[in-house]
């Protein structure tokens, strides 16, 4: 058409769009008329552009980048320990896209708030997708997974008046001992990171690597910044949020639109695959950290992230990750947390992008895919082979259809054996670590993490308190003294109905009123 040149803004049908300023109405005044196309077109998508939220992590930041792999692990050829083909040559570079994250509150929640962070990396090798799902910390509050819901119950809003509480908070953890490691971590100041770039990632659960003669290593995943790590007490977060709530997604995408790449470095700890009945704790459970000293981080990689998102809907929203995304010679372990996860993300993927996610460019490997799988909103292509049988959707078959991979690698096959039982593991060991982790802290970073906790403690219940002095004390004699000396000398009053760690919160309705001037109706 004579009007239709590259630019030219056109509706979802193709058609040409030639006033985008006025609907079609009876004389400039109106009313308006029911065949509106163009309007009802644009109006009725803008009512659809949201997807359901995450329930968690929905504040986030991506970016595209590469990971190069070392072709070792520490001295040694990362052949020893697995097979997957993403680390096995010095130089070898196999796309990524990443998403950073907080996990509370919503889409557009400050990014100053006290909370772990999300740190995603979806990679797509040349055998499919591999999802490293974790976060900035590298330990969880809980352990099993059928706790999680009630876990996020208690840290999200309350659900009468819509407000973060810290007595709910305490309420859930001082009752669930486990969590107290991580606890120590959310309230220092390592619960508020300065930005994205200069965060720690975890895979924070165990996982397995499998070598080529079906043999099987336990798996701890570490990302390092290059840019170093940087943390804010809660003065600074909160100074930076009253000028910018976007501040971390702003650094990410300056950064690397001036050019300024930030980079990672992966490291891994290995341990033998076996219960490890010498350590006071389980290498499966997720609130335990595997102490440096013993289990070494080897270095295997790196990632670079170089390339801003060119939508932000299309690229970082509709990304959806899921721990079950695994690639031959990378394998489950029993955590009950990493495994009740494997179900909940991909699950909740379908519920939020639909059945089809998989075949969004965002979501989809970089490989040929072949499925018999169709069908579902917004299909956008059949998963066919090249000169795959049409009329065979199913397998086996002898008249064209798809049939079975190869195996390549001996396949693990781990022994299992035991009564189904429900019960939690033996060597809990609560809050030894806790204290490792005070002790470790720097002064500044010790007296922040007791302030905070006081700020938000002194306004819980006494029973709460008492819980959680009896924690501190049992983790490092000095943590629960400082905590309990702080609770007696703290304010009363006040209200606990407000962000984790906030100080002066619950006083915000009132000095708005007292602050407000005065206007006169208009």
């Amino acid at each position: 058409m004579a009007n239709d040149h590259d630019n030219t803004l056109t509706n979802r049908q193709g058609h040409p769009v030639t006033n985008n300023q006025n609907l079609r109405t009876v004389g400039n005044r109106g009313p308006a008329t029911l065949e509106n196309y163009d309007f009802i077109e644009k109006i009725s998508h803008f009512d659809r552009e949201r997807v359901p939220e995450r329930v968690v992590h929905a504040r986030g930041a991506g970016a595209h980048g590469y990971f190069e792999a070392y072709g070792t692990a520490g001295n040694d050829p990362v052949s020893k320990y697995t097979r997957a083909k993403l680390f096995q040559e010095k130089g070898k570079q196999t796309p990524v896209f990443v998403r950073f994250s907080s996990v509370i509150h919503g889409g557009h929640s400050p990014e100053t708030l006290r909370d772990p962070r999300g740190f995603a990396v979806k990679f797509y090798t040349e055998d499919g997708n591999w999802d490293l799902v974790g976060n900035n910390l590298k330990i969880f509050f809980i352990r099993d997974a059928i706790k999680f819901p009630d876990m996020i119950h208690a840290f999200k809003p309350d659900p009468i008046t819509n407000i973060q509480d810290g007595e709910r908070f305490f309420d859930f953890c001082s009752s669930s001992p486990e969590s107290f490691h991580m606890v120590t971590f959310v309230y220092s100041p390592w619960g508020i990171p300065a930005n994205y770039r200069m965060m720690q990632g975890s895979g924070v659960n165990t996982y397995k690597w499998v070598n080529n003669e079906g043999e099987a290593v336990l798996v701890k995943y570490h990302w390092e910044p290059k840019q170093g790590i940087k943390n804010l007490t809660q003065q600074e977060a909160s100074e930076i949020q009253a000028i910018n709530f976007n501040h971390a997604t702003q650094d990410l995408y300056q950064a690397i639109d001036r050019g300024d790449y930030p980079e990672w470095e992966l490291h891994v700890q290995l341990m033998s695959d076996d219960d490890h009945p010498e350590l006071d704790f389980d290498p499966l459970d997720d609130t335990k950290l595997w102490p440096e000293e013993q289990f070494p981080w080897l270095p295997v990689g790196k990632m670079v992230l170089n390339r801003n998102p060119v939508d932000y809907f299309t690229e970082v929203e509709q990304a959806a990750f899921g721990t079950g995304v695994l690639v031959d010679g990378l394998d489950f372990s029993d955590d009950k947390m990493l495994q009740g996860r494997t179900f909940s993300y991909s699950d909740t993927q379908r519920h939020r992008v639909g059945a089809n996610y998989l075949q969004l460019p965002i979501n989809a490997p970089k490989k040929r895919v072949a499925t018999n799988q169709s069908g579902g909103q917004m299909q956008v292509r059949l998963d066919r082979a090249p000169g795959q049988n049409p009329h065979i959707n199913y397998e086996p078959s002898i008249l064209g259809g798809l049939h079975e991979a190869k195996q390549t690698g001996k396949e693990y096959t781990p022994l299992i054996e035991g009564k189904l039982v429900r019960e939690s593991i033996d060597r809990q060991s609560n809050t030894k670590q806790a204290g490792d982790t005070y002790r470790q802290f720097e002064e500044w970073e010790r007296a922040e993490l007791i302030s905070n906790l006081v700020n938000d403690l002194a306004r819980c219940d006494n029973r709460i308190q008492d819980r959680m002095v009896a924690l501190a004390a049992e983790a490092d004699e000095e943590y629960g003294r400082r905590l309990r000396e702080g609770l007696a000398n703290a304010s009363q009053g006040g209200s606990s109905r407000k962000p984790l760690g906030n100080r002066g919160g619950d006083q915000a309705p009132d000095l708005a009123v007292q602050k407000g001037h005065d206007a006169e109706p208009y």
